[in-house]
């Protein structure tokens, strides 16, 4: 019955259950109206609830709700931070849903006074009483009703309290809502116990079936009987079982996967939860559940703000920047790219690690890093098949669980460092994961399902590839980053180092100044390496320094650090201007060397004295450093001649080839004309050019052949101070890749032949003879 009573109330449409009158209940609130709803109500506000006859209908009209609603009253309002907003509310009568009045920022509709029949007749209160008495039967097994459900509670308050801590279906409780005759409400609620009860009687016949005499061991094995048996009897799984299955279901697991998952689940649902098999099942489907199968995040595809952020974080690396902005437009153009595995390759402290961190944030993907060095098992990257006790996924699998997308970046930090054991060989085991054509369906042993890697970013790091295997190599698309010049050290010292030195040692606020000679000494006089790390960690001893004196002080008496100040807070310098050394006697050359650490010199020392012809090689070289002497000596035999060398000699003299720095070992075929130039220059007694220094494999037949590491060798032979190089002529195209500040500094000349680089490389001598003064005696050393 329908009273005209119009009142206006904020609207609250409940997408699932419903609320009946007398009964506190919490509600989330999710959508935009009605958390904007949410935000503007305090405790003590009155709103009204109506419950959705479709939940599917995100924005609901007057049309979508049902007709018979509650009032109620805001009793607490909960801010759960990201889960969003919760209203605690207490419904309290009900009323009829009029014209929605207003919809913006929230509803408003009229509300009709709804009014109930019989409340107080007397058979109203007797059925009451019979529900009282029948109550107690159910408390065991229902949940307690709220509120007081004595005398003095009225029939109709009764009727919906005990309602709602019934376990019925929303249709039934439905029923009870729209019963505005109380009589009627009672009698359908007195069928709702008789329908409890029933299920109660199933419960003991359940309950007499399957006890039997048991010993105290073999009692919660019964136990679990029970619940399955309940379980199939009400067609209900268990609790836990369905928080996974719910969990499994959202995933959005491959077929495959989910037909695994529902195998497991269901042994899980016939095993003690006791057993040590059941929580490894338990593990093993949460670990499936967690895995991100169907979940992505949306690329940044603008190339602007991608561009910005790369040339913010980094300074120089043209090649790499580029090669990020190229795989960026290939993803804006096609929504499903082929994977790409990239490798940065270069010395310590270049930025290979902070690159791939700014490539993530640059392109709005989680980066997760795999630490790779030392790894020396191959489940490490497949993952532990699940019969090992502790059994978990490969690293790889891991990564992408705690990225929580399939689409991350992943960081293969020291892939160069793989090692090898007896449990496999994990370099084998990442062929298939950076394989394009192979990881869309990457089985990993723990999870025994395919999962698609392809999606993914995997940028790898390295120092050197000599002991990567050919076939990992061969998937990797290789960017090299040599080393920063030192006007390059110069410009990330002012942009990025000082800036972060100061902010990490708490001197952010404060007005400090680096000058550029303080920076220059620092980078040529205490650091030498292709990176810059060494360099950030004698800016961060100054800040140390600073920092004690604004403690200690309270204040900064020096706020600008120049020369003065680095020699005092850092010390004496630990290098020379110029690693160049003149040479003043013939028999010494310098080569350039490519290291896991960048560039290097290389000196090649030799001398001789009388003796049978025989041959020393010191130095701690590798066997092709040491066939690369012998090949110099005898192409030296072989064109004594031309060279005006007394082939006698070479047999009257015993010769000692020694390369300095004997603690570290060395090896590669780049030393070769090197050697045959100190060689050369020791028999003629010509002296090599001064700040002359070269690389290059030299043949028997006096060729030279192209080597590696050309731009991190120019930069260390700039970067020691030499003016004038010897490069291969098949090295002519790596030139282009070098800086334009070092090509200006440097003198190269491309050769071919032996004999080009012994006229660029000799001094001319006033008496090409035996006789000249600048040869040595047999006696001595050439140093």
């Amino acid at each position: 019955m329908v009273k005209r009573s119009d009142v206006i109330l904020p609207l609250l449409p409940l997408r699932l259950g419903l609320v009946l009158p007398g009964t506190i209940t919490p509600l989330p609130v999710g959508r935009s109206r009605s958390i904007a709803l949410a935000r503007a109500l305090e405790a003590g506000d009155r709103i009204f609830l109506a419950a959705q006859k479709d939940p599917a209908v995100d924005d609901p009209d007057r049309d979508d709700l049902h007709s018979l609603g509650v009032t109620a009253v805001v009793r607490e309002k909960v801010d759960r931070g990201r889960r969003g907003l919760m209203l605690v509310i207490e419904a309290q009568e009900r009323r009829f849903l009029g014209e929605i009045v207003r919809r913006s920022p929230y509803l408003h509709a009229e509300t009709l006074e709804a009014q109930e029949t019989r409340g107080d007749s007397e058979d109203a209160h007797a059925l009451a009483d019979i529900v009282r008495n029948g109550l107690n039967d159910l408390l065991e097994t229902e949940r307690p009703v709220q509120g007081p459900i004595d005398k003095d509670c009225p029939p109709g308050l009764l009727a919906d309290r005990v309602a709602a801590s019934l376990d019925i279906t929303t249709d039934k409780k439905r029923e009870i809502l729209e019963a505005l005759d109380v009589v009627s409400r009672l009698r359908r609620l007195i069928q709702f116990f008789g329908e409890a009860r029933a299920r109660m009687a199933i419960k003991e016949e359940i309950r007499r079936e399957v006890q039997k005499d048991l010993s105290d061991e073999e009692r919660e094995a019964v136990l679990r009987k029970q619940l399955r048996a309940i379980q199939k009897e009400l067609g209900e799984p268990l609790d836990e079982q369905v928080e996974l299955r719910e969990r499994l279901e959202r995933a959005e697991l491959s077929k495959e996967a989910m037909r695994i998952a529902m195998r497991e689940l269901n042994r899980l649902e016939s095993m003690n939860p006791s057993q040590a098999e059941a929580q490894v099942a338990r593990s093993y489907l949460e670990t499936l559940a967690e895995l991100p199968w169907a979940k992505r995040i949306e690329d940044e595809l603008e190339l602007g703000p991608v561009e910005e952020i790369l040339e913010a974080e980094h300074h120089g690396l043209r090649d790499v920047k580029q090669r990020i902005l190229e795989y960026m437009a290939v993803l804006a153009l096609s929504k499903k790219p082929r994977g790409t595995i990239l490798c940065l390759l270069g010395p310590p402290g270049v930025g290979k690690t902070s690159l791939a961190q700014s490539v993530a944030e640059a392109i709005g993907r989680p980066l997760h890093r795999v630490a790779l060095g030392g790894v020396r098992d191959e489940a490490e990257i497949r993952g532990h098949r699940r019969t090992y006790v502790g059994a978990m996924p490969g690293r790889i699998i891991g990564a992408i669980r705690r990225a929580g997308v399939k689409n991350p970046v992943i960081v293969l930090d020291e892939i160069d460092k793989l090692g090898r054991g007896h449990q496999g060989d994990p370099g084998a085991a990442l062929l298939e994961v950076l394989d394009p054509e192979q990881n869309h369906a990457f089985i990993d042993h723990y999870i025994e399902a395919p999962f698609d890697l392809s999606e993914a970013l995997f940028i790898a790091t390295a120092n050197d590839l000599e002991g990567m295997s050919a076939p990992l190599r061969d998937r990797l698309e290789i960017i090299e980053i040599p080393g920063y010049t030192h006007d390059e050290k110069m410009e990330i010292a002012k942009k990025h180092l000082i800036a972060k030195e100061l902010e990490a040692h708490g001197l952010k606020g404060e007005a400090i100044r680096f000058t550029d000679e303080a920076i220059d000494l620092l980078i040529d006089r205490h650091t030498r390496e292709a990176g810059v790390r060494q360099l950030r960690r004698e800016i961060g001893k100054v800040a140390r320094a600073l920092a004690l004196e604004r403690v200690r002080h309270e204040r900064l008496d020096e706020t600008i650090i120049d020369e003065a100040a680095v020699r005092r807070i850092v010390g004496r310098p630990r290098f020379g201007r110029e690693l160049r050394e003149e040479y003043d006697r013939p028999g010494v050359a310098a080569g350039l060397a490519y290291t896991p650490f960048g560039g290097d010199i290389l000196f090649i020392e030799t001398t001789r004295m009388p003796g049978k012809g025989r041959v020393e090689i010191t130095g701690k070289l590798g066997d092709v450093m040491k066939e690369s002497a012998h090949t110099a000596l005898s192409f030296l035999r072989s064109q004594a001649e031309l060279l005006n060398i007394d082939v006698g000699d070479l047999d009257r003299y015993d010769l000692h080839l020694h390369v300095p720095a004997g603690a570290i070992p060395k090896d590669g075929p780049s030393a070769g004309i090197t050697m045959l130039t100190a060689l050369a220059s020791l028999f003629s007694g010509r002296k090599v050019r001064s700040g002359l220094a070269m690389t290059g494999e030299a043949t028997l037949r006096g060729r030279v052949l192209p080597v590696g590491g050309i731009q991190s060798k120019l930069l260390a032979a700039h970067r020691a101070g030499f003016t004038t190089i010897l490069l291969p002529k098949g090295n002519e195209l790596d030139l282009e890749d070098l800086p334009k500040s070092v090509l200006e500094d440097l003198t190269i000349h491309l050769v071919s032949e032996m004999s080009e680089v012994l006229k660029l490389a000799l001094e001319e001598s006033h008496d090409p003879l035996r006789g000249d003064p600048t040869k040595p005696k047999a006696d001595q050393v050439a140093a």
